[in-house]
């Protein structure tokens, strides 16, 4: 399930909706306590936001219990793609742009952006407690200058049951581990047993040759275009080591295949929890976000007997070079101030008062997957290593670099074209540098033939694309939150 629908409130058992109602009302009792008073004259702002409802959910009901001047009329963007969303934002004037990495990057090029760096410095904001490396980031984005924030974030880290290392006497993972050692230890588990039965070393999502490699590439910061160019670069050296690691870690026989955790089976959210390998056991380490971390509380209160107990988290691997910065980590809502806006005070008041203090305590009160951005507010009450998930800092870097210019087929082919060659090299057909030299053959052709049906008007400039810089977004297809979050996902909640 799509992130954004998932805290829109879609797909929730309807036994869950109440928690959720009471959760809300006791986060807007919390903030009259600390109302503040109306600032400035009324006004009314437009907002970009997916759909009106969430929006109101997530931001709306806390801002105006603290800000009744200021009324926000939001103009919904579901299911639009970025050339869409291009064409609301030149018809609807929105005072308050909600952009992804990319359009964020793109806007601030182009002068369509209000730069925040004078209010900030005017009003003293606080941007030290926000997420280490994210204002830098932004910053890098907008051209040296601040033209956006973002409340919260998400972000995928390797989770690891205690019990298993103890019982094969394994030593833990630990932070900034690189692909090569975490791949290691994974093979250090036995592979006796039953399919059923038996435990594995680690569940990256599905064992797909193809799209294992593509996570390894990405933190090494790899490319599979140019975008200067648009010439396919993969039958390299770099590439051929990383598909080699991947071949050899399937090839261990320790690697889960998500694809046999049946989710559809369970009947009862107690059999959804436990369908989860992690969850129930049988994988010493999982990648997953922040969506297993809830599942895993959730398990220790319904089945306790039967969910694993003794489990803790470290960083995802980095490349050795940087190893304080990762490519695992996504931002779904960066709010801008639309230059052409008659109310930037007002829009200002929105953006400053969602990456506050205030707002940041409150929504800490109740978890719903996302983060808030100021760290201080991730609560660590059962002793985990929950900065794990915020002691690195966000990369920019992206597999497919430039890949708001390149047509949208093109994706779908990449991983068609790179299915089709790695399965060749796992049916010992082809060696793996004889497959990424035919893949980036055929690739080429393809981007090509694409390009010029686009310039011929005949396809879509741009693919729809999550907000975020990520492993999961457009780079490396392991960020959508489904079923339990390991990446490649188990079925929908």
């Amino acid at each position: 399930m799509n992130p954004d629908i998932r805290r829109a409130g879609f797909g929730l058992r309807p036994r869950r909706l109440l928690p959720a109602l009471l959760a809300v009302i006791l986060l807007l009792s919390a903030c009259s306590k600390n109302k503040q008073e109306p600032i400035g004259e009324p006004a009314t702002i437009k907002v970009m936001y997916y759909e009106e409802q969430s929006f109101n959910q997530e931001f709306g009901m806390l801002f105006s219990s603290s800000h009744p001047n200021i009324d926000i009329q939001v103009v919904d963007t579901m299911s639009a793609y970025n050339t869409e969303q291009e064409s609301i934002i030149a018809n609807e004037k929105p005072d308050i742009l909600m952009l992804n990495m990319n359009l964020y990057e793109k806007y601030a090029a182009a002068g369509k952006l209000v730069s925040l760096e004078p209010i900030i410095t005017r009003d003293g904001f606080d941007l030290e407690g926000l997420l280490p490396g994210l204002v830098d980031l932004l910053r890098e984005k907008g051209g040296g200058e601040l033209y956006g924030l973002t409340p919260s974030f998400s972000s995928q880290v390797l989770y690891y049951n205690k019990d298993l290392f103890d019982r094969f006497r394994i030593e833990y993972p630990t932070d900034r581990m690189s692909w090569e050692e975490v791949l290691n230890l994974a093979a250090r588990f036995t592979t006796d047993g039953s399919v059923e039965d038996r435990i594995w070393g680690l569940n990256l999502g599905p064992a797909n040759l193809h799209q294992i490699a593509k996570q390894i590439a990405l933190t090494q910061g790899l490319r599979v275009v140019n975008p200067a160019d648009k010439r396919v670069s993969i039958d390299t050296e770099s590439w051929v080591r990383v598909y080699e690691t991947a071949l050899q870690a399937i090839s261990s026989g320790t690697l889960y295949d998500q694809n046999l955790a049946d989710f559809n089976k369970a009947k009862t959210h107690q059999q959804f929890l436990l369908a989860d390998p992690f969850i129930s056991g049988k994988v010493a380490m999982a990648s997953g976000r922040s969506l297993l971390l809830r599942n895993l509380r959730e398990a220790a209160r319904v089945v306790p007997d039967e969910a694993v107990k003794n489990w803790d988290m470290v960083t995802m691997p980095v490349d050795p070079a940087n190893p304080e910065y990762t490519h695992s980590m996504s931002f779904y809502d960066i709010f801008a101030i639309n230059a052409e806006s008659a109310n930037r005070e007002a829009a200002w008041e929105f953006i400053s008062y969602v990456l506050s203090d205030e707002f940041a305590q409150a929504k800490s009160k109740t978890f719903t997957g996302m983060f808030p951005i100021r760290t201080k507010y991730i609560r660590d009450e059962e002793g985990k290593n929950l900065a794990a998930f915020y002691s690195l800092k966000p990369s920019g870097q992206n597999l497919y670099a430039g890949f708001m210019d390149l047509p949208e087929i093109f994706y779908t082919q990449y991983d068609t074209i790179g299915a089709e060659e790695m399965q060749a090299v796992m049916d010992e057909q082809k060696t793996i540098r004889e497959a990424l030299a035919s893949m980036q053959t055929r690739l080429q052709t393809a981007l090509d033939q694409a390009l010029a049906n686009q310039e011929s008007g005949g396809g879509s400039a741009s693919p729809r694309s999550p907000v975020g810089v990520s492993a999961g977004t457009a780079s490396a297809g392991a960020e959508g939150e489904v079923g339990t979050d390991a990446a490649g996902e188990g079925a929908a909640e």
